[in-house]
């Protein structure tokens, strides 16, 4: 940062009704609330977001428990508890939206249709509406009326085939990593359409999918397969078309070495008893071709000595190197410390917790005051006697 904040966070003004649930559409609600969005959470009477019920682990008082789950993907929002189905909560709810600027939902294909809440109802209620639709397999298509679950898309779009050890045992990512892409991408095409609607004073509805998302991060394996005809398979914990790049066990513990060009190789290869000058591992593509006896070779090295011993040779040689971390010393590290990555908020029910950060700063617009995550229906009569206020019934 360049100095400090002298502006307004940066979505300070936008409000977002949120009618999603779970995780890909809340995602990209708390990241737009992360920049300063006010976010109105809709939830159902007596449960909520399905996720208040996911768990263990459930922390808190007896008869108060939240779902650690819910607590990851709500930060800096309020809740209204409203009953769609009821004619005084669905006014209240559209009255919410007609003074929105965004909307985000996930409901199933014709679902806001039969609410009154289609397109073209939309549209008369607020000509000014980003609307983010999120959906597992896509807005049409021969799919589109599928419900999709992370891992269910993680497995139909292809990443578990190339994520784990070998082919007979696809792995699913350690996180829902196809909701949270989904949300992110939401959240990126909501901040496009509001910078269009500057310039057209229009709205326009957003469309995304978990499937979508997944295509998206197919990276170099997506055109390994549409340009060069391959398909990939697992690579396990080492890279497919660099090497030595991946997991290797030390004395103690396990390191990950990345030598992402012919120059580290050279530098790295001394360290672990090999010749710089050795010609059949001069390149990265002649290392690649002979995987196995590379890996074999700098895995005998590395197995010598404790990781501590390697972390610091190879800082000092300048080679790429990490130790593989468990989350309570991931939340302790101080370069995650001191960078904001974890913030403090005041629950109701809670007390004082800690939560992931927001992972973007700005060198002028002010960060938000961070708000716990909401209680069901904390906001209700709060929101209800602002609605009344503005004549809104």
């Amino acid at each position: 940062m360049s100095g400090p904040a002298t502006a307004a966070p940066a979505l300070e003004g936008i409000k977002v009704v949120d009618l999603s649930r779970v995780l890909a559409g809340p995602y990209a609600a708390m990241m737009l609330a992360d920049l300063g969005a006010d976010v109105v959470k809709i939830e159902r009477p007596g449960a909520g977001d399905d996720t208040r019920q996911w768990g263990p682990p459930f922390v808190g008082p007896e008869g108060a428990q939240e779902s650690t789950y819910f607590l990851s993907t709500n930060r800096n929002k309020r809740s209204l508890v409203a009953d769609l189905k009821d004619p005084a909560d669905l006014a209240l709810v559209r009255g919410q939206i007609a003074e929105a600027d965004v909307l985000i939902e996930n409901f199933r294909a014709g679902v806001m249709g039969r609410l009154g809440l289609g397109p073209e109802e939309l549209e008369e209620l607020n000509p000014g509406l980003v609307t983010l639709s999120i959906t597992g397999f896509g807005a049409d298509g021969p799919d589109a009326e599928r419900t999709g679950y992370d891992q269910i898309l993680q497995a139909e779009g292809g990443l578990m085939s190339f994520t784990g050890p070998t082919a007979a045992q696809p792995t699913k990512v350690g996180v829902p990593i196809a909701d949270l892409v989904a949300g992110m991408l939401g959240a990126y095409g909501v901040l496009a359409a509001l910078r269009e609607r500057d310039r057209s004073g229009r709205g326009q509805v957003v469309s995304t999918s978990l499937l979508a998302g997944q295509i998206a991060i197919h990276a170099f394996q997506g055109t390994r397969w549409l340009v060069a005809g391959e398909v990939p398979g697992p690579a396990g914990n080492h890279h497919p078309t660099v090497c030595p790049y991946g997991l290797f066990p030390t004395a103690d513990a396990s390191i990950v070495i990345a030598i992402g060009n012919d120059a580290i190789w050279r530098r790295f290869a001394g360290l672990v008893d090999l010749d710089p000058e050795d010609e059949r591992f001069a390149t990265n593509a002649l290392r690649v071709a002979r995987r196995g006896e590379v890996e074999r070779l700098v895995g005998e090295a590395l197995a010598r000595r404790p990781v501590e011993h390697w972390l610091a040779e190879f800082e000092a040689g300048g080679i790429p190197a990490g130790e593989v971390k468990t989350l309570d010393r991931v939340y302790s590290w101080p370069q995650v410390r001191e960078q904001g990555l974890v913030i403090e908020v005041e629950h109701p029910t809670l007390g004082t917790i800690e939560l992931p950060g927001s992972p973007l700063a700005f060198s002028r617009s002010a960060a938000v005051d961070h708000t716990a995550p909401p209680t069901l229906g904390q906001h209700s009569e709060e929101i209800r006697r602002e609605a009344g206020a503005a004549g809104v019934r």
